[in-house]
């Protein structure tokens, strides 16, 4: 977080999430959230994302108050994660995250893939009614950035624009592993450049036919 806030021209949000999985969290787990929160605040970060879930798919308004305010207090905007996807309902939902405070909420319209999810998140930009930014992300590439765009209506994408290196190293041990045996601990994910900026430039032959 230091070094992106060192080094990055333009505004840098910090995952909050203490582990993979689920969005139920418990009470140690929160108070690891808090203090990545006033981490990022030191870092000279410019917001957080987080999400917080009930055990019945609900939006964890109690604990996710405390947390918002947190960030709120320390001058930290607050985007609302992709457990939004897996809440049970996204009507209610959406209106307690604008209650709580964020500012946006990043979703793939509860589908696979925003492209996927296409409808459903032209009905939360209806539903929102520019009281919240909808961040359609998950699956948005050069090829589907402006059908997803001109389709549901958002001002803001998220992508990962991933992609994979090989490893440096000259001698692999091919037997050991460092987790699961079909994952190559010798291929490295990246973000592919060349892909970001194709996108970019998707978006901007978009705006230029609109504007």
């Amino acid at each position: 977080m230091y070094s992106a806030g060192r080094v990055s021209p333009i505004p840098v949000y910090a995952m909050i999430r203490p582990r993979e999985g689920d969005f139920f969290y418990h009470d140690d787990e929160l108070s690891i959230m808090a203090q990545d929160i006033r981490t990022a605040h030191q870092a000279n970060l410019q917001g957080v994302v987080l999400g917080l879930l009930n055990a019945d798919g609900t939006i964890d308004v109690k604990r996710s108050k405390p947390l918002i305010e947190l960030a709120h207090s320390l001058g930290l905007g607050v985007t609302f994660h992709r457990a939004f996807d897996h809440c049970v309902n996204p009507e209610h939902a959406l209106e307690e995250i604008i209650a709580l405070g964020c500012e946006r909420i990043l979703t793939s319209g509860l589908a696979r893939n925003a492209y996927l999810g296409i409808e459903r998140l032209a009905q939360l930009v209806k539903q929102s009614a520019g009281r919240i930014s909808i961040m359609a992300g998950a699956g948005v590439n050069a090829q589907n950035v402006a059908e997803i765009a001109l389709a549901t209506g958002v001002n803001e994408l998220h992508l990962s624009a991933k992609t994979t290196r090989l490893s440096e190293m000259l001698f692999i041990r091919s037997e050991s592993k460092m987790g699961a045996a079909d994952c190559d601990d010798f291929i490295i994910p990246v973000t592919s450049r060349d892909a970001l900026q194709q996108t970019v430039h998707a978006l901007a032959a978009l705006n230029s036919v609109l504007h």
